[in-house]
């Protein structure tokens, strides 16, 4: 599995932003499909997640209702929306994929993750 994330950028506070990541390897059914992030000196964070074969959607708290995580089957890529930026949504935001274990909720820890992507970064200027 290779995940390849891409759209990263320099932004001001209050603008949007589309993360990629483009994902090959193997068919993706049966997989979550997650976005994770890390600020500099902090722990790497769950941000969404997405069943790839439903399209059920998982958000923390702090990005509900401001970022939208999608799929598109047909290019086996995975999209971050990301309106109302922060100057504290700041951080290398990396992407993730998971082999489904159970068919209750979303992993969120990133240990339980099995596959990553290399980061992109996400500057936000207020």
């Amino acid at each position: 599995v290779q995940l390849q994330a891409s759209g990263g950028g320099l932004v001001q506070a209050g603008s949007s932003l589309r993360l990629s990541c483009a994902a090959s390897g193997r068919s993706f059914g049966g997989f979550h499909m997650g976005w994770f992030r890390q600020a500099p000196g902090k722990e790497r964070t769950f941000v969404a997640a997405i069943n790839w074969s439903y399209g059920i959607t998982h958000y923390d708290d702090s990005v509900r209702g401001r970022f939208t995580i999608s799929r598109d089957s047909a290019k086996n890529t995975v999209y971050l929306r990301m309106d109302s930026l922060k100057p504290e949504d700041a951080a290398v935001y990396y992407c993730a994929a998971r082999v489904i274990r159970s068919v209750w909720g979303f992993a969120t820890l990133k240990e339980d993750y099995d596959y990553w992507g290399q980061g992109t970064q996400v500057t936000v200027s207020s």
